[in-house]
């Protein structure tokens, strides 16, 4: 399978014990909204505006994982993809966030994860992907520090369901972007904007991670637990001075601030002063509740970003310089194609000696897909995916911690803000018809594993 230029041969070129998966969210492709006794999410509150999303799109519907994942789980066994990680709706199992648990969302996640153990797929459960319960944020959110007591709540029946057969779980996916996105800039759900609710959102987050995580260890003792954050290579668009510094502080801002809490170092605010601001949030003892040894840390790359000093920026005097005005290659979410970022983030990573292990738990790419004849030549996402996976690789080979990758994502779905224009799935789907197509670079992935 080796093809001019790359760097590796075949999935066993990265070791007999290395993981490979897909990735999905339970809000983006399941629908089923309001089935079975489901509650009101916050994103379902952000998707009634119109106004919120590239062209009016929600998420009702989307990819009806809700009603068709035998057919999914069964096209996934086809393409020899046997590691599934998926989310679980808060809302589906606990419709008002807490008190009385839904005993027909329980129902389907046993289903769900039942399914994937007759085909020998093995389910890794997400706690929380972003998609919190309407009635916790109108009581603060992640802005309160009750969302310890919510979540936790949430973690426990949780495990409690699932834990005989789960093994391999997540408690939060990229709190730095569902806090960033929702609660400084207001771009996600739940819309809110600045450091009033941006501060306490990520003391809080820290602090559910670690709880989430002491949970699980002790209702699943040999339970294999992480948590996943993303990240990118922040290098400096200019060669000055204060483009250096201002590297340095954002990259304290997007790739340390959510994992060195939790190894213990405290936050990086030397590098980011803006975070001193995080101690009127701090209670005795939090500090030390904000430690986990986690099994695993789930980092998620796609790029890399440049980024320059800029005085008119409150704050942290940082602006991120968008691909699109670089003349690099971008992806349709104008994020640049860069595969060395994700050997230099797996490095970087690495250098923290209280990390046990490294998974990739999000690589991926959208570009424009077009179905014809049945097929949907995506070159751009294959090569995406070969060049990635190509550093993954020298970064194994170097001897740095990296023990699986999983694909962003399965099938296309919904993206978000972005709706349903930016496709990132390894299969196409018709979102009239609900039909599914596998691209070229699943047929691709499909034959990568088995070669």
């Amino acid at each position: 399978m080796k093809k001019q230029g790359e760097t590796f041969l075949n999935a066993s070129d990265f070791g007999e014990n290395f993981t490979w998966g897909v990735s999905t969210a339970a809000y983006q492709i399941e629908g089923g909204h309001d089935a079975q006794g489901k509650g009101r999410s916050i994103w379902d509150n952000f998707t009634a505006n119109s106004k919120n999303i590239q062209n009016g799109d929600n998420a009702h519907v989307s990819c009806d994982f809700f009603n068709k994942y035998k057919e999914d789980i069964l096209l996934m066994k086809s393409m020899n993809i046997d590691n599934f990680r998926f989310s679980i709706s808060w809302t589906r199992i606990l419709p008002n966030g807490v008190g009385t648990v839904n005993n027909e969302g329980i129902d389907f996640y046993n289903d769900v994860i039942n399914f994937c153990l007759e085909q020998k797929i093995t389910p890794w459960v997400t706690i929380y992907h972003w998609d919190l319960p309407q009635a916790l944020e109108d009581k603060g959110g992640w802005t309160t520090r009750a969302i310890i007591e919510w979540f936790s709540e949430f973690v426990t029946i949780c495990a409690n369901a699932f834990g005989d057969r789960v093994k391999n779980w997540m408690v939060l996916n990229e709190p730095m972007v569902f806090i960033g996105a929702g609660y400084f800039l207001g771009v996600h759900a739940p819309g809110k904007k600045g450091l009033k609710n941006f501060l306490p959102a990520v003391h809080h987050s820290v602090l559910c991670q670690a709880e989430g995580g002491r949970l699980l260890r002790k209702l699943i003792p040999q339970a294999h637990i992480g948590t996943t954050i993303s990240c990118s290579q922040i290098t400096p668009f200019r060669k000055n001075k204060r483009d250096k510094a201002t590297a340095i502080k954002v990259d304290a801002l997007l790739n340390r601030l959510f994992i060195e809490p939790t190894l213990g170092l405290g936050y990086p605010t030397e590098e980011a002063p803006i975070l001193k601001k995080l101690s009127r949030y701090i209670r005795p003892n939090d500090m030390e509740n904000c430690k986990f040894d986690f099994d695993f840390i789930g980092i998620q790359n796609y790029t890399r970003e440049k980024v320059k000093y800029s005085i008119f920026v409150p704050y942290i005097r940082a602006k991120i310089v968008k691909a699109g005005k670089r003349n690099v290659k971008t992806t349709l979410m104008d994020w640049e194609v860069y595969p060395p970022s994700i050997y230099h983030m797996i490095k970087k990573y690495s250098a923290y000696p209280l990390i046990k292990k490294i998974i990739i738990t999000e690589n991926g790419a959208a570009f424009e897909d077009y179905l014809k004849n049945e097929n949907i030549e995506d070159t751009d996402r294959l090569r995406f995916l070969q060049k990635y996976l190509g550093q993954v690789l020298n970064a194994k080979n170097e001897g740095l911690n990296i023990h699986g990758y999983f694909v962003w994502t399965f099938t296309d779905n919904f993206e978000w803000a972005e709706g349903y224009y930016p496709r990132f799935g390894l299969v196409y789907i018709d979102f009239k018809s609900l039909k599914r197509t596998i691209k070229a670079s699943g047929k691709w992935f499909s034959k990568f594993l088995t070669s």
